[in-house]
């Protein structure tokens, strides 16, 4: 891995686009520490140091893991990149269901660029929900666990200058643009630079959090700083070894002649991959799983009904093992279903009959799209059981990481994305690499 970077840095086109997705990384992140309007920063800082003391809510994890830290702290880039990946999921899941939207993706280039423009257009409105949403939790206290409300201090104090509505007004519309600029920010990469560029600024969020949490766990005990960081070894060569199986079915294409020209005669294959889903099963689960905290929150806590108390002892606490056995087993739903609307065995099958394709030893058509599915429900289980293990890793290990979930930084999505987005970069580097320095019989 190494070497190809040694080597793109000798490129000199390379050397540009590595520089320039450098450059983009560090406005990213300088983006990230900038405090947006009416935020006072000291008391922010205060209430995020009494969280660590405590547990935080499951979604508010994943959400500040991210946006690299920045949603706690309120600053311009608070919303981070989470607006987009639900776009783009949910216009993934409603190409499925919407013809037209089915039809502009068969249209190719130009039938993506639309599709792309409307995710854009989804993804400044959800900015905008989410906007007003963190500034309304931050501002009753709920967004830090009510470990503000310390003395006359406010996480979010009300402007002298300004009235109280004009100051969360320029909080959203500040958030919503900066959302607006990472989007920007993220096409540039992936024009100019190397690499999918919205991957590569939440790797970089990711990673730029993994130093202050390994800090903390060596202040608070060395020795469970030496087992996490073992742990996470084996994590990571398992998530490697993971990410790159996959299944390869053979394919055949038959000769034909078009013209005064033959073409076909081929073989290649379909390569399935084990884990097909990536990590949206664990975004769809955590999501879900915070909704009865949600549904707590707006009840009165000293008359809570009978399930209200039982979802309060059991399935709020990330610890508890009813929490861990319903987290694993949407996991395991969520993988299914997301396979199942992103993979058409039928389709792949119409496509190969129409092309002249065929599995050796299975009839085209209706039998090629069974065995297909057949293939993808087999392989679907043990990347199904690989995502839940990974992703509740951070509830087994809160111990390890003084009883705060998001300390332990070798677990659920934090491990996968980093793991999946270094691999993919380093792949496209090496590519580019042996389009400019092909090393084969010419040599």
């Amino acid at each position: 891995m190494l070497s190809a970077f040694f080597s793109a840095f000798r490129t000199p086109d390379l050397r540009k686009k590595l520089l320039f997705t450098l450059f983009i990384v560090a406005i990213y992140r300088l983006g990230a520490t900038i405090p947006s309007p009416g935020v006072n920063y000291g008391n922010v800082q205060r209430c995020i140091e009494r969280m660590n003391t405590g547990d935080t809510n499951e979604v508010f994890t994943l959400l500040n893991l991210f946006s690299g830290g920045a949603l706690l702290q309120l600053t311009v880039f608070a919303l981070g990149i989470m607006p987009y990946i639900t776009a783009s999921i949910i216009l993934q899941l409603l190409t499925v269901v919407i013809p037209r939207l089915e039809q502009l993706k068969k249209e190719g280039q130009s039938g993506q660029a639309k599709i792309t423009q409307y995710t854009r257009y989804l993804t400044l409105g959800l900015a905008v929900l989410q906007a007003s949403g963190f500034v309304a939790l931050a501002k009753s206290g709920q967004l830090f666990q009510n470990r503000c409300s310390t003395g006359d201090t406010e996480p979010i104090p009300v402007s002298t200058i300004m009235p109280n509505w004009l100051t969360l007004t320029c909080l959203v519309i500040t958030m919503t643009a900066g959302t607006g600029v990472i989007m920007w920010l993220g096409e540039m990469v992936t024009d100019k630079g190397v690499g999918n560029g919205m991957s590569v600024l939440i790797f970089t969020s990711i990673a730029a959090r993994l130093p202050a949490e390994g800090l903390q766990v060596w202040s608070q005990n060395k020795w469970n700083f030496v087992i996490i960081v073992a742990i996470g070894l084996i994590v990571i060569a398992l998530v490697i070894f993971i990410e790159q199986a996959q299944r390869r079915v053979p394919v055949q294409y038959a000769k034909r002649m078009v013209g005064r020209r033959m073409y076909g005669g081929t073989s290649t294959y379909i390569p399935l991959k084990v884990n097909q889903a990536g990590v949206i099963p664990v975004i769809f689960a955590s999501s879900l799983l915070y909704l009865p905290t949600l549904g707590l929150q707006l009840m009165d806590q000293n008359n809570l009904p009978a399930w209200g108390k039982f979802i309060n002892k059991w399935i709020i606490p990330q610890e508890s093992w009813v929490h861990i056995t319903l987290y694993f087993a949407m996991i395991l739903f969520f993988t299914y279903f997301y396979v199942a609307i992103t993979f058409n065995p039928t389709e792949v099958a119409d496509n190969m009959k129409k092309y002249g394709g065929f599995i050796p030893g299975i009839r085209p058509g209706k039998p090629t799209a069974e065995y297909l599915d057949f293939i993808l429900s087999r392989i679907t289980l043990p990347g199904a059981i690989y995502l839940g293990i990974i992703a509740v890793l951070p509830n087994l290990f809160m111990g390890l990481a003084g009883g705060n979930k998001q300390n332990f930084p070798f677990g659920g999505t934090a491990v996968l994305i980093i793991v999946g987005v270094g691999l993919e970069t380093v792949k496209q580097i090496e590519s580019q690499l042996m389009q400019r320095n092909y090393e084969g019989f010419l040599r």
